[in-house]
């Protein structure tokens, strides 16, 4: 046992941005989400997609990482990655999943949960082809959360793909799909002076949202 400890209790923040009430959000989440979405895409543009995509395997050991938001339209909120991977094979055993946005500068994140389902081949195929060839050679040669003995031998494959394919269209790996996350609760929160911030929470009931606001 290590006898070493990190003492950061006296690292602190303080929030000063303006408060959010009931009546000035949407009573569609998706379209709220799109507002505050908007915002942070004006202040940071090279951040705005990036969220925590949390999910759990079938004895339900969480795990999470950031991934990217691709699209988003009222049927739910989609990003692409190796289905083959850690969260492609957690989300095979235990299709639930949460998807974190994290703001800093606006001091806003927003949370979404729910059901999980993959986008077609079609749409898999439509996103591969669009991006730039460098992104497309690595997905192909890397299997990804596998062991692999270097970078040097990750480079190689690369090195070897982008030879073979210099003139041909780089094929989109089977293993190589989307997903879309499909909302059954939003959380909307902001922070506020003191530690007294303002969350709200949005509960689908059928076909119609409920709103609550939460304590902080």
């Amino acid at each position: 046992m290590s006898d070493f400890t990190a003492d950061i209790s006296q690292l602190r923040r303080e929030y000063l941005a303006q408060g959010v009430s009931r009546s000035d959000l949407s009573h569609d989440p998706v379209m709220q989400f799109s507002k505050w979405f908007d915002v942070a895409c004006r202040a940071r543009p090279d951040d705005a997609t990036s969220m925590t995509l949390a999910t759990a395997d079938k004895q339900g050991r969480p795990s999470a990482r950031i991934v990217l938001l691709k699209h988003f339209d009222r049927e739910g909120f989609c990003w692409y990655t190796d289905q083959e991977s850690q969260k492609g094979k957690e989300l095979a055993e235990n299709p639930q999943a949460e998807i974190l946005f994290y703001w800093y500068g606006l001091e806003r994140q927003i949370r979404i949960k729910g059901r999980v389902e993959t986008l077609s081949g079609e749409q898999a195929d439509t996103y591969f082809h669009a991006r730039p060839l460098g992104s497309q050679l690595s997905a192909l040669a890397s299997h990804q959360s596998q062991p692999v003995e270097s970078r040097e031998l990750l480079e190689r494959r690369v090195a070897e793909l982008e030879t073979l394919h210099s003139e041909n269209e780089v094929p989109r790996p089977a293993r190589w799909g989307g997903y879309r996350l499909i909302p059954d609760v939003f959380e909307f929160w902001q922070g506020r002076e003191s530690r007294l911030h303002d969350r709200f929470r949005y509960d689908r009931e059928a076909d119609q949202w409920h709103i609550t606001r939460l304590q902080p």
